[in-house]
């Protein structure tokens, strides 16, 4: 078995279409498809088949697809045991991350890292949550968050959480509910409200919110950027879900935590199971771990 068809499946598996592979891969469409061609004559056997305008992996191409994973990791493992024979880890670490997650973890990884022979790339990725396991194809890392444990579609990777931070309602300061030390969703009945695109985590505290007021919110906007967010609810332009770790504070806003529904959003750090078997990968992943770590600490001491 040629491993560089095995991976040419796997790319074609994770990416899901050969337009997707040849642009992450640098070849044309074409060279993609010939490669497929010859990949099915050295295992004779058909490995896509037809798929509206674009093509599927048959049974056989899933099944060497879902081998891939095994052969890459097995030879990540190798790779690790060589560097650890040569001495300390080292090398460059790919990360993507959601900006407010990065900005609370990225000074702690960076001071962690300092003078280990492992640096690490940033780059910041604000998209909805089904999608953030998709970047794990072309990142040895990715920080993602989710409601639940894990981000929808992560079910291929390997996942570990870095952190649990609370997400709390943001109003104006003149609001009717800015004294409150706590807030109920009823409290929320009907409120204007900022909210995130469809498909993001923070939605779905709102549509808990209305679930449990049995009233629905009024959207007057849907924002990606919390500092954008923010200014709009210093303005009075209604109420928001703002993390806490990194909500700054600024005049005009008060946040105010919920008491009845769960708010607390998992920051989980994402990877290919081969990608991890990398020693400076695991380096990485450890200071993410211990920079999670730090600031919920210090977050609950105060």
């Amino acid at each position: 078995m040629d491993v560089r068809h095995l991976e040419l499946l796997r790319e074609l598996a994770d990416r899901g279409t050969v337009t997707a592979v040849a642009e992450a891969t640098f070849r044309s469409p074409s060279a993609v498809s010939q490669q497929l061609r010859s990949a099915e004559r050295a295992f004779g056997v058909a490995l896509v088949e037809p798929d509206g305008r674009g093509l599927r992996l048959t049974t056989a191409g899933r099944l060497l697809a879902d081998g891939a994973v095994g052969v890459a990791t097995e030879l990540g493992r190798l790779q690790r045991e060589l560097d650890d024979l040569r001495g300390r880890p080292s090398g460059l670490v790919r990360i993507a991350g959601l900006p407010s997650a990065v900005e609370f973890l990225a000074p702690g990884l960076v001071s962690r890292l300092a003078g280990t022979g492992v640096d690490v790339a940033l780059t910041d990725e604000d998209v909805a949550e089904a999608d953030y396991a998709s970047r794990a194809a072309d990142h040895d890392l990715v920080i993602a968050h989710s409601l639940a444990e894990a981000p929808a579609g992560s079910d291929r990777l390997v996942t570990r959480t870095i952190a649990r931070e609370p997400l709390d309602v943001a109003v104006p300061a003149s609001h009717r509910l800015a004294g409150h030390r706590t807030l109920l969703a009823s409290d929320l009945a009907a409120e204007a409200w900022i909210g995130v695109p469809l498909g993001y985590p923070f939605d779905t505290v709102r549509i808990a919110i209305e679930h449990r007021a049995g009233v629905p919110l009024e959207i007057v906007q849907r924002i990606r950027d919390n500092r954008v967010v923010e200014a709009l609810v210093a303005s009075g332009r209604g109420c928001a879900l703002l993390p806490r770790f990194t909500t700054r504070p600024r005049p005009g806003v008060v946040l105010v935590p919920l008491s009845d529904v769960r708010a607390v959003r998992s920051i989980v750090a994402l990877g290919r199971p081969d990608r991890l078997e990398r020693a400076a990968v695991r380096v990485a992943l450890a200071a993410l771990v211990e920079s999670g770590r730090e600031v919920e600490g210090v977050a609950a001491r105060h």
